[in-house]
């Protein structure tokens, strides 16, 4: 029976150090800390990033509208030559025509 109550002290012992031990390891807690912290920096650095991503790509579909319009407006300036030219075609042709009239009647 003694040896029951031996038992039991040394039992209540054991569990009154397991109560009273310090599960709290600083160093782990400091690590902790420190990826939260390099967490919370990523994640402003991302959120930054982002923005200015979202800047860029105003900046490129801007930039982009203008090189069509840019392209358009050749294409239009392109076919007013090729109009021009051929009437300029068709000037010429009349004025030969005409100059060979003229010779004609001259003759």
């Amino acid at each position: 029976m003694n040896s029951i109550i031996e038992k039991e002290k040394k039992l209540s012992s054991a569990l009154e150090r397991l109560r009273n031990l310090n599960l709290q390891n600083p160093e782990l807690d400091k690590s902790v800390m420190e990826l939260s912290n390099k967490k919370n920096q990523l994640e402003i650095e991302k959120i930054e990033l982002e923005d200015k991503y979202k800047l860029l790509k105003e900046d490129y579909d801007i930039l982009s509208k203008k090189i069509d319009e840019i392209n358009n407006k050749e294409k239009l300036e392109e076919i007013k030559q090729i109009e021009f030219s051929e009437k300029i075609d068709e000037l010429n042709q009349e004025t030969d025509t005409l100059l060979e009239e003229i010779d004609k009647w001259q003759t």
